[in-house]
């Protein structure tokens, strides 16, 4: 029967054996090898984060000389900067400065009610536009 069977699929019944459940063949040193694939994977990607990192320091020495060529500053130390000087003028006074005042609170509602009023009494007479100056 093995005969038969090996004439017919040509000999790839090692194949067809480990297909239908018999026994594989092991490899004495496939443990071995298995380790050794490992160990070469790691080391490949410890070379790959190595040279981005060589690239990156290069790629940010690039940076570092433009920003002194063109007086441009990190964003991390223009962050810093102006939260040191939100504070500072905050620390001892008992308003803030503008920018810390949020948009469409405080003193823009005075300066809307003011056009308002301006432009109503555009279109009034003459002299009730003096009566109300006044």
């Amino acid at each position: 029967m093995d005969f038969v069977m090996k004439q017919a699929l040509g000999g790839a019944t090692k194949d067809m054996g480990k297909m239908l459940g018999g026994e594989e063949e092991k490899d004495p040193d496939a443990a071995k090898k298995e380790e050794e694939r490992q160990e070469a994977l790691r080391q490949q990607e410890e070379e790959r984060k190595a040279k981005h990192a060589r690239m990156e320091a290069e790629r940010e020495k690039v940076r570092q000389t433009i920003r002194d060529k063109y007086g441009l500053k990190k964003k991390e130390e223009k962050e810093a900067e102006e939260k040191a000087a939100m504070e500072q003028a905050c620390e001892g006074s008992l308003t803030r400065p503008k920018k810390a005042i949020p948009r469409g609170c405080g003193d823009d509602e005075d300066e809307d009610e003011e056009s308002i009023l301006d432009t109503v009494l555009k279109f009034l007479p003459g002299p009730l536009q003096d009566m109300f100056k006044k």
